[in-house]
């Protein structure tokens, strides 16, 4: 405000501004010269809301993480880890690393063997007499050596490789001693387990795959050999003939 006088001496009051309203303070802005009332605090059902916002978005996170350790591991999007028999490598009879890779695109006949089983001398040459007429290039037998069953393969690898070669004239691949049995048996053999429900329970089991990795059938020792042909004789046919169509 400011101060004035008149010519009668006495002191007249006058306002900055108009419109301060009765008894209130002037306004300096021209308003109603009262200050706004401060904002409510948020309602508690908006504080709740945002709570449970936040502990759902804290769930679906951990939720998401857990999710990815327990996915396979991929590579460019493509997971890793055995798909079938053919992605798994194994170690052959003179300590070799296999990539089972290599065979995909045959028919292959899986069999635990052994030198000292009573089983050994009809199935050897019944086995080598199979390769030798279907095999090598859409037929293999895959011969895993074990001493599981009796102790009846208690050779080294070169024993074991010595006997097959030199004794029975097996040509087929020879692959390293495995367990066949137990929480270290060889993967690539669980494997086909897993998928057929099945465990050996005594030396030459015989696991049928069929060119794309997959556990076709099963036989214990009990079963010849030369019962399988058949279906070998029908898994090679339909090899033979995929390939056939693709060159065409």
């Amino acid at each position: 405000m400011s101060a004035s006088g008149d010519e009668s001496g006495v002191l007249t009051v006058i306002p900055l501004t108009g419109g301060a309203g009765e008894g209130g303070p002037p306004s300096l802005t021209g308003g109603a010269g009262k200050a706004p009332p401060p904002a409510p605090p948020p309602a508690m059902g908006s504080r709740v809301r945002g709570a449970t916002l936040v502990l759902v978005l804290l769930i679906v996170g951990g939720t998401t993480s857990l999710l990815l350790l327990l996915l396979p591991p991929t590579t460019n999007g493509t997971p890793r880890g055995p798909r079938d028999f053919y992605s798994h490598a194994v170690t052959d009879i003179r300590g070799r690393r296999v990539e089972l890779e290599a065979f995909r695109g045959s028919v292959s006949l899986v069999v635990n063997v052994a030198s000292e089983c009573g089983y050994t001398q009809a199935h050897y040459a019944a086995l080598q007499k199979l390769y030798r007429e279907l095999g090598p290039t859409h037929f293999k037998v895959l011969a895993f050596p074990c001493n599981q069953f009796g102790a009846q393969e208690p050779g080294s690898n070169a024993d074991v490789e010595a006997f097959a070669r030199h004794t029975q004239g097996a040509s087929f691949p020879l692959f390293a001693k495995s367990l066949v049995l137990g929480v270290n048996a060889e993967p690539a053999l669980r494997f086909l387990y897993d998928a057929l429900g099945q465990e050996p329970r005594w030396n030459f089991w015989k696991f049928l795959v069929d060119a794309e990795g997959r556990p076709v059938g099963a036989w214990g020792p009990d079963t010849p050999v030369e019962e399988l042909r058949p279906h070998i004789v029908g898994l090679v046919r339909d090899v033979i003939l995929k390939r056939r169509s693709e060159e065409l």
